[in-house]
């Protein structure tokens, strides 16, 4: 990739949130070997063999974080890997993208959140398997706010399916509320779809913010893996501008993948399929398979 020679002379719009969002470079992705070694001092009774759970999170809604979550977790099935795709957005448009009905689904991820429900019961086969959400999820927080070690739901629940998967991709709703925190204290890693554009930009240093305070309360373990420009029209002035700042702040803590924008992101849900199906040579595809290479490389 390449970077600006100089910085640009006027400063962006949003000063300090960017500000954060470097932070974010180098207190969250700069430790990644001293995040392995605090895992493995602080969690010593984790099972030896897990699968590697990653999360797509970013409070800003349609920057693709559903759209990321279904076409890796298909993409890491194509190249042989056991996968579970869980929805934990109440708006369900994980589970409508595989076909199901988010308005019947029952039980959901509500039930295993909030009751203890098995995560096999609320898991349907699809390209990949799908853990499904339901309209409920939305009432979740409020059910949950109560529960003794409420933030920890989703990581017991995973518990019981550990030698069933290689790798867990969650999709979580557009904000930083209980069902993120739930999400993030399950997790390794952390993938932060980010449209190519100044405002998508903002809600880093609030994202770092939260990673922070659950590393230290909650999950030393987990990290953030790398940011992802999605959506990319390189028609505009304004998405070249915003992903230079983006390769001049966080250059090789990007990844390398570029997600364009494309109507087979829309097309693809609407058949219920990821877009590795419904179009398996055009590039949007590629771009999920580039992703996924790119997620399993050490």
């Amino acid at each position: 990739m390449s970077h600006p020679t100089e910085p640009s002379a006027t400063p962006p719009a949003f000063g300090s949130p960017l500000d954060g969002a470097r932070s974010l470079a180098s207190a969250v992705l700069g430790r990644r070997r001293e995040d392995s070694r605090a895992a493995a001092a602080d969690a010593p009774d984790a099972p030896t063999s897990r699968p590697r759970v990653i999360v797509m999170a970013n409070q800003k809604g349609g920057v693709a974080k559903t759209t990321t979550t279904l076409n890796l977790a298909v993409a890491l099935a194509e190249r042989g890997h056991r996968v579970l795709a869980i929805d934990l957005d109440p708006q369900g448009n994980l589970t409508m993208s595989q076909g199901l009905d988010p308005d019947v689904v029952d039980p959901s991820m509500y039930h295993v959140l909030v009751e203890g429900r098995p995560i096999r019961d609320v898991t349907h086969a699809a390209e990949v398997d799908v853990a499904a959400a339901s309209i409920d999820l939305a009432s979740a927080e409020v059910a949950m706010a109560s529960m003794i070690g409420r933030e920890r739901a989703l990581e017991r629940a995973l518990r019981a399916v550990a030698d069933d998967y290689d790798h867990v991709c969650i999709d979580t709703p557009p904000s930083l509320g209980l069902l993120t925190i739930n999400a993030l204290t399950a997790a390794d890693r952390v993938i932060v779809p980010v449209q190519a554009e100044y405002l998508s930009l903002r809600g880093l240093a609030q994202l770092r913010q939260t990673v922070e305070m659950v590393r230290e309360h909650l999950n030393p373990r987990l990290r953030i893996e790398g940011i992802l420009p999605t959506l990319l029209d390189t028609r505009t002035v304004h998405a070249q501008e915003a992903l230079e700042l983006l390769e001049e702040h966080f250059g090789d803590q990007l990844f390398v993948t570029r997600v364009r924008k494309t109507i087979r992101f829309a097309e693809a849900p609407v058949r219920g399929m990821s877009v590795l199906r419904y179009d398996p040579d055009s590039r949007a595809a590629q771009a999920y398979r580039d992703l996924a290479q790119e997620v399993l490389r050490p």
